[in-house]
């Protein structure tokens, strides 16, 4: 199985790294800088919670130079993945499978879901109906992740705690071979990746909880661990799930975990940090539009509203441009 990690940072970097020590599976990377280099030069290597190794792969800034994979993850920002699709293609072949972005929604999230909405595009994630019309919604595969992860140096990827699940599902819910071969090879990498009948869950709980904690993170600047001390600051985020969840009811779907557990995992990772508030302090951009085109896109489907939702990512744009 040839497997590609279109962006090696800490997510790319951390499957990928598991993934070249099964045997059978070819793993490239698709890297550029100084990261590359020192993949290239001393290969990829991985810190977690229980084990620190580092394994050869291929890597490369050169889609091209690769050719046609089995799967492609595409780990970048979702920002970064819009600015080069074009070169995503030379990595797809006839029955290539596709895993996108799904910090916010991703373009196929409407493609094959029973009801009214089947079919429904995303203007605004998917402008132009660029992704939907070069990649198809056939070729798409979908995957939540849960997991953080940082790059602090070149040619190293840190898992920094034990929370690392990356459950994967097909839009129509079935258990096809492609799946199942995927779960299969990361599950023996060492990745908790369970194949899914609805990915949509996954990947609702997942997009929620950055929307919600993400904001809040980055305005006041604290860990998990010191926003879950504010009552006041919990409560603006169960205000915001509340209005997601209720975006997320209009398309039929429900949460793979109740709210207050949600809660209570997020601010129990203590002085963890939410992604974005480590992007703003390692002076990176931030990952807003993903977020915001997402919940703008989905409730002027839904035709819901989300006051809160609106607020908190109107000062986080302003934060960021200050």
């Amino acid at each position: 199985m040839k497997i590609c990690l279109y962006g090696a940072g800490s997510i790319g970097g951390i499957i990928g790294a598991h993934l070249a020590r099964v045997k059978g599976v070819e793993v490239s990377l698709i890297a550029r800088g100084a990261h590359l280099d020192a993949i290239r030069r001393n290969g990829l290597r991985l810190i977690s919670p229980h084990e620190d190794f580092t394994v050869r792969v291929n890597a490369t800034d050169d889609p091209a130079q690769l050719g046609p994979q089995d799967v492609v993850f595409i780990t970048l920002k979702t920002h970064q993945y819009l600015a080069v699709l074009d070169k995503v293609t030379p990595l797809l072949g006839p029955v290539t499978t596709l895993i996108p972005p799904t910090t916010g929604a991703p373009y196929w999230f409407f493609h094959k879901l029973a009801g009214p909405f089947e079919g429904s595009r995303l203007k605004r994630m998917d402008p132009g109906g660029r992704q939907w019309s070069t990649f198809g919604p056939e070729r798409a595969l979908g995957c939540a992740y849960w997991a953080g992860g940082v790059v602090p140096e070149p040619g190293v990827a840190h898992l920094e705690n034990e929370v690392c699940y990356l459950p994967l599902g097909e839009p129509d819910g079935s258990t096809s071979a492609r799946v199942t071969a995927l779960s299969a090879a990361m599950t023996e990498a060492g990745l908790k990746a369970p194949v899914k009948s609805d990915i949509r869950a996954e990947i609702w709980s997942k997009m929620i909880n950055s929307l919600t904690w993400n904001p809040i993170a980055v305005l006041t600047l604290a860990d998990n661990g010191s926003i879950g001390r504010s009552p006041g600051a919990v409560d603006i985020a169960r205000r915001m799930m509340t209005e997601a969840e209720a975006v997320a009811a209009k398309f039929g779907a429900t949460m793979a975990t109740p709210m207050e557990k949600r809660i209570e995992f997020t601010i129990g990772l203590g002085d963890h940090k939410m992604s974005m508030l480590t992007d703003l302090q390692a002076g990176k951009p931030l990952e807003i539009d993903a977020l915001a085109d997402s919940i703008a896109d989905l409730g002027e489907l839904a035709g819901v509203t989300t006051p809160t939702i609106d607020m908190m990512l109107s000062l986080l744009k302003l934060r960021a441009s200050s």
